[in-house]
């Protein structure tokens, strides 16, 4: 009950014109910035390790290496904070979260195994 109660009242705010993208793909994500009363659009590309939750509750995290330390920062997917979200490159993940990645250093930690294109 409470479970259709809350579908019920988030589907207003659930994006539906969002971009279709999964675990493993490189992605820019254009978030907009606040700062007085000004507001800018601030990109944050990397590499989706994972997705999480579902309906409103939706998540994912993008990790990527600035000056050779990994940040990761996790988005909601339904945020009215993100303008927009760009796909670099598709992948082909083995698995459903690259928390592997943290573990590697230098030009290995931006590797994921790429789609091939006909």
């Amino acid at each position: 009950m409470n479970q259709d109660l809350l579908k019920e009242i988030t589907k207003d705010q659930i994006k539906t014109d969002t971009v279709k993208f999964k675990v493993g793909d490189g992605v820019k994500v254009f978030t907009k910035v606040r700062e007085g009363d000004k507001e800018r659009i601030q990109i944050f590309a990397g590499i989706v390790i994972a997705r999480k939750g579902s309906g409103i509750h939706e998540t994912f995290t993008v990790r990527r290496i600035s000056y050779g330390e990994g940040v990761e920062r996790v988005f909601p997917v339904n945020s009215p904070n993100i303008a927009k979200i760009e796909v670099d490159r598709e992948s082909v993940p083995m698995r459903a979260r690259l928390y592997y990645l943290r573990d590697r250093v230098g030009k290995e930690a931006t590797k994921v195994k790429e789609a091939r294109l006909a």
